[in-house]
C-alpha cells in the first residue's frame, strides 16, 4: 500500500511555514491520540502518519530531500530494503516538545499527556542504539538498474555473553528501590485546571527498572561489545547523488537489550567515463570528422547498457542534439525514464600536409562548401548576440 502525501496528511500546502507545519501537526495529533480514541486502530495509524509527516516535513534537510524525490528520498522506498516506520514509543520520546508547548509545558512530553481523561501510563523505558552513517559508492550502470550491496560495518553489536542484558546471569538483578521496578516516577501537582499528573524517567535506573548487581564480564554491564557486520542493502534504481536511504534496526546495537539503531547510507556517484547525468538525462559528447558530418556515417555510442550504433544524417550540423528517448535514467519512484541525449561536435584538423591542404581548398571553392545556415541557424545566432549585448 503506498504511502499518503505528507502535505495532505497534515493537510498544508507545499509552501508551508514551520510554524504552520507545527499548528497542523498539534491538531491532527490531539484529533487522533489514543488517550482520546482507545481501542481505534484506524485513529492510532492516523496518529503515526502525522507524527512521520511531521518528522520529515519539520526537518529542512529531509523536507528538502521529500520534495525532490517523494517518500524514496526520506527512507521510503519501496521494496529496496529501505523504510521509516515510527513506533508508538519513538513518537512519545520524540515529539514531546511539540506538546509540552501546545498545553503550556505542564506535561512531561508525551508521557503525561493527558487532558482526556485517564492519564497515559508508560512502561519502562526501552534504549535505542545510535544512528549510523554510511556512504556507498555507485556507478551509472548500478543506478540504472538497481544493486545489491554487501558493506561491512564496524558497530556496537548484542553482546553474545549476556544476550545484551549487561548482567553476569539471571541473578545478578534487583528491582529499583526507587521507582519500585515501573522504570518511572510519578508526580501529582495541583494547577487551576485542577491535579495534573506528569510522568519522568526514574533518574536512578534510567527507566529500566532493574539495577544490575553483578556485571557481565565481556561487555562490563553494557550489554553490547564493538564489533563489525556485513550488511546487505538493496538500493533502488534511480538515486542520486547526496540521497539517503534509512536501514530501519541496523545501526548500533543499545545498552542492555534496546532497540538497534538505524543506518543512514549516503549515496555517492561514481563519474562515467563517457556519459555526463543531468537529472535523468544522460549527455554524451560526440566528435564526427569532416567527412562523417558531410556524407553521413553510422557511429557506435557508449549507454548505460552496453554500446549501439545510431545513424548520422548528411549534412549534420556541429551543435545538433541527437536524443534517443528511454536511454536515460530511471525515475527513483520507478515512474518514467530520461533520455541520452548525444551533442554532435565537429572535429577540425589542426594540422594537414600539403596534399590535404590541397584538396580543401578544391574542396572549398566548391558551392556546396560555402555556409548557408537555415532559418534555425540564424535566428540562434541572434539569440547568443542578444545574450552578449
Amino acid at each position: 500500500m503506498s504511502k499518503r502525501d505528507y502535505y495532505e496528511v497534515l493537510g498544508i500546502s507545499k509552501g508551508a511555514t514551520q510554524e504552520e507545519i507545527k499548528k497542523a501537526y498539534r491538531k491532527n495529533a490531539i484529533q487522533y491520540h489514543p488517550d482520546k480514541n482507545p481501542g481505534d486502530k484506524e485513529a492510532e495509524s492516523k496518529f503515526k502518519e502525522a507524527a512521520e509527516a511531521y518528522e520529515i516535513l519539520s526537518n529542512a534537510d529531509k523536507r528538502n530531500r521529500y520534495d525532490r524525490y517523494g517518500h524514496a528520498g526520506v527512507g521510503g522506498a519501496a521494496g529496496g530494503g529501505f523504510g521509516g516506520g515510527m513506533s508508538m514509543e519513538d513518537i512519545f520520546e520524540n515529539f514531546g516538545d511539540v506538546f509540552g508547548s501546545a498545553f503550556g509545558g505542564s506535561f512531561g512530553g508525551f508521557g503525561g499527556f493527558g487532558g482526556f481523561g485517564n492519564s497515559r501510563q508508560r512502561g519502562r523505558r526501552v534504549n535505542k542504539g545510535s544512528t549510523l552513517r554510511v556512504k556507498v559508492t555507485l556507478t551509472l550502470n548500478d543506478i540504472a538498474h538497481g544493486v545489491n550491496k554487501k558493506i561491512k560495518v564496524n558497530k556496537y553489536i548484542t553482546c553474545d555473553t549476556c544476550g545484551g542484558n549487561g548482567a553476569k546471569d539471571s541473578a545478578s538483578f534487583s528491582n529499583c528501590s526507587t521507582c519500585h521496578g515501573s522504570g518511572q516516577v510519578t508526580k501529582v501537582t495541583s494547577t487551576f485546571l485542577g491535579q495534573m499528573q506528569t510522568s519522568s524517567i526514574c533518574h536512578v535506573c534510567g527507566g529500566e527498572g532493574k539495577i544490575i548487581t553483578n556485571k557481565c564480564t565481556k561487555c562490563h554491564g553494557e550489554g553490547m561489545v564493538k564489533d563489525s557486520e556485513v550488511i546487505s542493502l538493496d538500493i533502488p534504481a534511480g538515486v542520486a547523488e547526496g540521497m539517503q536511504l534509512s536501514v530501519s534496526g541496523r545501526g548500533n546495537a543499545a545498552r542492555r537489550g534496546g532497540v538497534n539503531g538505524d543506518l543512514i547510507v549516503v549515496i555517492h556517484e561514481e563519474k562515467h567515463p563517457d556519459l555526463i547525468r543531468d537529472g535523468n538525462d544522460l549527455i554524451y559528447g560526440l566528435y564526427l570528422n569532416l567527412a562523417e558530418a558531410a556524407i553521413g556515417s553510422t557511429v557506435e555510442i557508449p549507454t548505460v547498457d552496453g554500446k549501439v550504433k545510431i545513424k548520422i544524417e548528411p549534412g549534420t550540423q556541429p551543435g545538433k542534439i541527437l536524443r534517443l528517448r528511454g536511454k536515460g535514467l530511471p525515475e527513483v519512484n520507478g515512474y518514467g525514464k530520461g533520455d541520452l541525449l548525444v551533442n554532435i561536435n565537429v572535429w577540425v584538423p589542426k594540422n594537414l600536409s600539403k596534399e590535404e591542404k590541397k584538396q580543401v581548398e578544391q574542396l572549398a571553392a566548391s558551392e556546396n562548401f560555402k555556409p548557408q545556415p537555415s532559418l534555425d541557424d540564424k535566428n540562434l545566432f541572434q539569440r547568443m548576440k542578444g545574450f552578449f549585448e
